[in-house]
């Protein structure tokens, strides 16, 4: 299958598959050169989870030749002057790729009162004004964040505590996705970021994963 197909074969004719590269908080110095082997091909879609050098978010599409959503985290002071050229800011929209709905919300919880922050009645107000959109655009299937949401993944301390919020729109809308960053932590296998919430997986994308979408399990 050529990069960025889309398309594989079954016995029963052809299922439709992303592939995704998600990326967050540290920009990998190994990570560039290793696109070229095997396992970055047929790479569709790049998520990035914040706290990342727009240069590097620029780097990663133009060498993959993929489309870039992120969001942005609480450490991203210069996105202001400088956006990462051929990537889409997803805070606070709904876009469809692929047939799949990605919703994006950047920052982290306020604690400090820096950019990028917010209590969690601001999120929840954030995501109360898009839900006219999310039913009218049939659901939400994979939401990108920077912080988790609170209880999985997160920590006690007020600037990684997870948002009540996040919790609220997983119980709400079921994406099959919930990609987030912000917890930094060394993974020794990839089971390890993820978490099954009812029918949502929930990925600390911290470094790097890839992941996969078909929809053999996607029916909207």
């Amino acid at each position: 299958m050529a990069r960025g197909a889309g398309w594989t074969t079954e016995e029963q004719g052809f299922v439709y598959v992303i592939k995704i590269l998600s990326v967050s908080d540290v920009a990998e110095p190994s990570l560039l050169p290793a696109l070229k082997d095997k396992r970055f091909d047929d790479i569709s879609l790049i998520l990035s989870c914040g706290d990342l050098p727009p240069e590097y978010l620029a780097s990663l599409t133009d060498t993959l030749k993929a489309p870039l959503f992120y969001v942005l985290g609480n450490h991203d002071i210069r996105y202001a002057a400088r956006q990462p050229h051929g990537c889409l800011n997803l805070h606070r929209r709904l876009v469809t790729f692929r047939r799949l709905n990605f919703l994006g919300l950047e920052g982290s919880m306020w604690y400090n009162g820096g950019p990028y922050q917010y209590t969690e009645n601001e999120m929840r107000r954030l995501i109360r004004r898009m839900r006219t959109t999310i039913w009218w655009r049939g659901g939400v299937d994979v939401v990108i964040t920077h912080a988790p949401p609170r209880g999985i993944h997160d920590e006690e301390d007020l600037c990684h505590q997870g948002f009540e919020s996040f919790r609220w729109l997983i119980n709400k809308y079921k994406p099959q996705y919930f990609i987030h960053g912000h917890i930094h932590k060394n993974f020794a296998a990839a089971a390890e970021r993820i978490s099954q919430v009812d029918a949502t997986t929930v990925i600390n994308t911290y470094g790097h994963h890839i992941f996969v979408i078909d929809d053999a399990a996607h029916h909207r």
